[in-house]
């Protein structure tokens, strides 16, 4: 029996599998060594995770998570799950995850759109050519801590109708002084501005929200995929944000010259035959 892990900044999806059949689907929250300390790691994973496998043996760990492409960081992820669980463990990056989930072991695009974003070339087995996400200061364009982020400055910047930020404020319920404190001075101020897109959901329909949708997801082809040899390959996409703003994702490639292959919300149905 195996254990596969899918972990973004927002919630990690883990699936006991045997046999290539899923056995159980248990969520926890998300984990971020770049944010979270190996002793918060290691409570989630034994106050939260154990407790639903009951005691199930399990044999291998396969762990893709944000923030784990570095051997440090994949030193300390795999340490927290250790103290739990006696079993052979890989730790890697929830990039690798979106590209063996999207494209098998055939080679491709595949990218992430979800609480952050990211992009790779695959050669299906390995990354080969990743750009830099940056982050959601610097990139992460198209993310939806971006699309919140955006929409928060608009707001606050009254680039909107005021109809349109009143309606904003009283569906939050923050000040705009309450929102500069969750940004700026409360931790995970990305799970907090990737939070705001049911709003953006919402309102799809007003022309300001549809064109900054529009624009960052442009400038996420522009910046990253554009970079890989998208003429030739059809380009993958994973994650929460791909699947609910396809729509406006489709119309952003067609006028980008990108030819779009997948579009799903999750990883783990083609990481489980991947592992089989």
């Amino acid at each position: 029996m195996i254990l596969i892990a899918d972990s973004g900044s927002t919630k990690t999806d883990w699936s006991l599998v045997d046999k290539g059949q899923l056995v159980q689907q248990v969520y926890t929250k998300g984990t971020n060594p770049f944010f979270q300390s190996e002793e918060e790691i290691s409570t989630e994973i034994g106050e939260v995770l154990l407790p639903q496998l009951g005691n199930r043996t399990v044999e291998a760990v396969y762990f893709y998570g944000a923030g784990c492409g570095f051997p440090d960081k994949i030193a300390l992820v795999t340490r927290a799950i250790a103290q739990h669980i006696s079993a052979h463990i890989e730790v890697a990056t929830d990039m690798l995850a979106a590209a063996r989930g999207l494209c098998g072991h055939n080679p491709g695009i595949a990218c992430i759109l979800g609480t952050g974003s990211n992009s790779c070339y695959y050669n299906g087995k390995d990354i080969v050519d990743n750009v830099s996400p940056l982050g959601f200061i610097l990139g992460d364009e198209g993310s939806g801590a971006v699309l919140g982020k955006l929409l928060v400055g608009d707001v606050l910047k009254n680039q909107t109708s005021p109809a349109l930020k009143e309606k904003f404020l009283s569906e939050v319920n923050l000040t705009p002084g309450e929102i500069i404190d969750r940004v700026y001075r409360q931790p995970f101020p990305n799970r907090f501005l990737a939070s705001l897109s049911p709003f953006l959901v919402a309102n799809l329909h007003e022309p300001e929200i549809h064109e900054l949708i529009l624009n960052s997801f442009m400038a996420f082809f522009k910046r990253n995929v554009m970079q890989y040899d998208y003429r030739n390959n059809p380009v993958h996409i994973i994650g929460s944000v791909a699947y609910h703003y396809r729509e406006i994702l489709t119309e952003a490639a067609q006028k980008s010259g990108i030819t779009l292959g997948t579009i799903i919300q999750s990883p783990m149905e083609g990481l489980i035959a991947y592992h089989q």
